[in-house]
């Protein structure tokens, strides 16, 4: 059933039914993520549920006006620009210029690995029944969802 509710969602997104199996699974799994931080959010920050539930939905927006076909150029072009950089920083690397951990730094927008092991940490916290750590990390999350949609807000702008 849940499936059934997506798949309408998305289509009504994106206007067409995902390609492959592979789009539709990547979607499954974030509709169930995000179920899931919407449940750990009201068992550790239930105060913020509403704000987290108004990000999770501006999320959604920005992606589907970010995906849809009036933005595909514009889309194309970060996309080479985006691939201009990696190459770059790719020849950096291989002439010894810079370190890997500054490529994967640079490769990802200025983040360190760290920045992407939140969900891992929170799931951990929240196994181990640290319920200090599990509030923490949501908030860091909130904020993390908060400032990427303020840059895709930017990129839709341009």
């Amino acid at each position: 059933m849940v499936f059934v509710f997506s798949l309408h969602g998305y289509t009504e997104a994106h206007g067409h039914v995902p390609d492959t199996n592979k789009e539709q699974e990547w979607h499954m799994k974030m509709l169930e993520r995000e179920q899931q931080l919407l449940s750990w959010v009201d068992q550790f920050t239930p105060e913020k549920k509403a704000e987290w539930s108004k990000v999770l939905e501006e999320k959604k927006k920005l992606r589907s006006k970010w995906m849809s076909p009036e933005n595909a150029k514009k889309r194309e072009q970060w996309k080479k620009e985006r691939m201009k950089k990696i190459q770059e920083l790719k020849k950096q690397l291989k002439e010894g210029k810079i370190t890997k951990e500054q490529f994967v730094k640079e490769i990802h927008g200025g983040k360190g690995m760290a920045d992407w092991t939140s969900f891992r940490e929170l799931r951990a916290a929240i196994e181990n029944k640290d319920e200090k750590s599990a509030k923490n990390i949501l908030n860091r999350l909130l904020t993390h969802y908060k400032v990427h949609n303020e840059k895709l807000k930017e990129k839709l702008a341009e």
